[in-house]
């Protein structure tokens, strides 16, 4: 992803999400040099932030454009994160995603990642705050 990428992502986020991040948030993670992928066949239509510390990695934000979900596209994101924390020498991938949000919960079980944990109200809500399930797999 590059600082170019940031307007397709961005509208992205906002068509998928009722809290989404900010463009700020976007180029905050850019500049702070986190690894971030873009899946575009023609334009964007799904993108991730990695984040690599000592032995782990973090998949920060991982979306697909609601209008292009169900065709593999998480998926081939997971699998590009998991190669590139392999190639870094991780030995954990973590990711946080809220409990309501089965059909990435399903998609993260899929791949192998496991509930490891939560974080109680990490995500703002209609309602109130959210807890985040913390999932994590061995890459």
């Amino acid at each position: 992803m590059r600082g170019a990428d940031v307007p397709a992502v961005l509208a992205i986020e906002r068509r998928a999400y009722d809290y989404p991040w900010s463009e700020r948030i976007f180029r905050d993670c850019l500049a702070a040099g986190y690894t971030g992928l873009v899946y575009a066949d023609g334009r964007p239509e799904a993108y991730l932030f990695l984040d690599f510390g000592v032995g782990e990695a973090h998949i920060l934000n991982l979306v697909v454009d609601p209008g292009r979900q169900r065709r593999g596209l998480g998926g081939l994101l997971l699998e590009t994160a998991l190669e590139r924390a392999r190639g870094r020498g991780m030995e954990t991938l973590f990711l946080e995603v809220r409990p309501s949000n089965g059909p990435a919960c399903r998609l993260y079980q899929r791949y192998g990642f496991n509930e490891v944990g939560r974080r109680p109200g990490y995500y703002p809500g209609a309602s109130g705050r959210e807890d985040a399930l913390i999932m994590a797999r061995v890459v």
